[in-house]
């Protein structure tokens, strides 16, 4: 198990520790909620490419986001799932650790671009609704879409490649269920102080760069409502924010705690945790969180099913 990077060809998942009884049921946890995952993001992909109600832009970010949550879970699930059934420890090749951790970092870093683009949507919105058509016309649209893609792929470029010149001669053995960045850096035997540190300032300028207009956008948010006068203008102005808010609260707050601190190789758990939410969880309620809360969403998901119910019993 142990050798440099020149000559090691894998590394050895070591994943959920327990009997397999546990690793068992966990096995059909997470299927579950991957399968429910996949389904709930398609479902938006479907109806926001069909219907005509939802040709806004606010529903073609939301489609956008709903390929990126897929993309996640899917890069890391079913490593996890295969790692689940098998009795020993699981092994990954280099090749599939490297692209398993850029596709991860890279659609990451696009969906917080992405959001902070959402919110910039909403902004104008609810203060500038007369121009909101002029200002978010599809030409603008595509090309905020089009840079969040580029900008994430391009930015874990540099981290992916640093983080693989790494002399790894302490073990092989990653102790997390997939290719986890802290857990690698743990497994160098050279100096990674300063490739911590360009590390923890490239996640503070994605998380904190994305956040500030997130932040000035809700902060004239909030301002223009409380000047509506009656109560259902303003429920009626903040529910079109509500499920924005909510997914950049659970995402944000699980990305914090995991990549923005300067020691990267903190306790194995804790990455464990954290990164279930990242790559489980959150892409598991987004679809949820962004059709409950939205009731055109949901005028279209029962018109949906009223026409299925109708062919069906024709």
């Amino acid at each position: 198990m142990l050798g440099n990077y020149s000559s090691a060809t894998e590394f050895s998942l070591l994943g959920f520790p327990g009997s397999q009884q546990l690793r068992h049921t966990l096995f059909a946890t997470f299927l579950l909620l991957y399968s429910v995952t996949l389904m709930g993001n398609s479902v938006i992909i479907l109806i926001v490419c069909v219907d005509k109600r939802l040709k806004s832009p606010m529903y073609f970010f939301l489609g956008h986001l709903s390929v990126m949550e897929m993309l996640i879970t899917t890069t890391i699930m079913p490593v996890m799932l295969w790692g689940l059934l098998l009795p020993g420890v699981q092994t990954i090749s280099l090749a599939g650790c490297v692209a398993q951790l850029f596709l991860y970092l890279a659609v990451g870093t696009a969906e917080f671009s992405l959001l902070a683009v959402m919110a910039v949507d909403r902004y104008v919105a609810v203060c500038n609704p007369l121009r909101y058509n002029i200002i978010m016309n599809s030409c603008t649209c595509t090309w905020m879409v089009v840079v969040s893609w580029v900008f994430g792929f391009l930015f874990q470029i540099w981290p992916v490649y640093a983080t693989f010149q790494l002399t790894y001669c302490k073990s092989n053995v990653v102790n997390n269920f997939f290719c986890d960045r802290g857990q690698l850096l743990k497994l160098s035997c050279d100096n990674t102080l300063f490739t911590e540190f360009i590390l923890f300032l490239m996640a503070v300028f994605v998380l904190v760069g994305s956040l500030m207009p997130i932040i000035i956008s809700y902060t004239y948010i909030i301002a223009t409502i409380l000047r509506i006068p009656s109560a259902s203008g303003r429920r009626k102005a903040f529910s079109t924010c509500a499920s924005h808010f909510t997914c950049v609260v659970i995402g944000y707050g699980s990305c914090f705690f995991l990549y923005v601190k300067p020691k990267q190789t903190q306790a194995a758990d804790y990455n464990r945790i954290v990164s279930l939410m990242v790559s489980v969880v959150t892409p598991f309620l987004n679809p949820f969180i962004f059709t409950l809360r939205n009731d055109k969403v949901l005028e279209v998901l029962r018109d949906g099913l009223k026409r299925s119910c109708h062919l069906s019993r024709n």
